[in-house]
């Protein structure tokens, strides 16, 4: 089993900042495929942003260039770094990891005011 851990959650005005981090119960040194999902109030999960073949990273349109998702495999823990929120950033946010199979966290609330 493996937890995955959010924080960094909040409410922020359009324009503002946020740093969200995903504490794993283990490794993730080995994690080729980890990333962060959003899911907004009566829609479907989203792909935010996403490590693939361990260091490639794919952002979605939405998000390209203001997002940033970085690891540190020695803390076992991932980031998205949200610069220029806008109120359609408003969704929980979710971290997932591949493992022996997909796990994910509990998610975090990002709440942008306009």
């Amino acid at each position: 089993q493996v937890q995955l851990v959010e924080s960094g959650g909040g409410l922020v005005q359009a324009g503002g900042s946020l740093r969200l981090s995903c504490v794993a119960s283990r490794t993730i040194f080995s994690v080729n495929t980890m990333g962060w999902y959003r899911q907004a109030p009566g829609k479907q999960r989203e792909l935010v942003a996403i490590f693939t073949h361990g260091s490639n990273t794919n952002y979605a349109a939405s998000v390209k260039g203001r997002f940033t998702i970085s690891r540190d495999n020695g803390k076992n823990t991932m980031y998205l770094q949200m610069n220029s929120l806008k109120p359609e950033d408003t969704a929980v946010y979710f971290c997932s990891a591949r493992y022996d199979r997909d796990y994910w966290g509990q998610g975090t609330q990002v709440t942008v005011s306009s």
